[in-house]
């Protein structure tokens, strides 16, 4: 299923975005990252392996610069707050919605002076047995 990497590849195409998301852990240095958190489910499902999921997720930035942070952060949630579409490039899930969990919030500083601010989702997704 390749939801988080279409999810990635949108918010990259936010304009004006000046750092791109990559997948996985935050980098030693400046960076964007989103990966998967805990407590996502399956809501549903039927007998053919369809699911309809709840999936949640987190953006999380790294900077010396917390405005650069802020601004980076407040534009990702304002794109996915009007997200309508999002699709599968290997017909693994249908997108429905993705709500904004957590409002950008400072998470931590670093002993290098480095800031990390939060932006959690979920996303409600319909999954697709693998097709063989």
């Amino acid at each position: 299923m390749d939801f988080i990497e279409r999810l990635k590849d949108s918010v990259n195409t936010i304009p004006n975005l000046p750092i791109k998301c990559i997948l996985g852990y935050l980098k030693p240095t400046e960076s964007l990252v989103l990966y998967p958190l805990p407590g996502s489910k399956v809501v549903s499902q039927t007998y053919d392996g369809e699911k309809d999921q709840e999936l949640n997720y987190e953006f999380a930035m790294k900077s010396k610069d917390q405005e650069q942070i802020q601004k980076v952060l407040w534009l990702i949630q304002t794109y996915l707050e009007e997200l309508s579409e999002l699709k599968s490039s290997d017909a693994s899930f249908d997108f429905w919605k993705i709500e904004i969990a957590n409002k950008p919030y400072i998470s931590n500083e670093d002993e290098e002076n480095y800031y990390i601010f939060i932006l959690d989702v979920q996303a409600s997704i319909t999954t697709y047995k693998e097709r063989k």
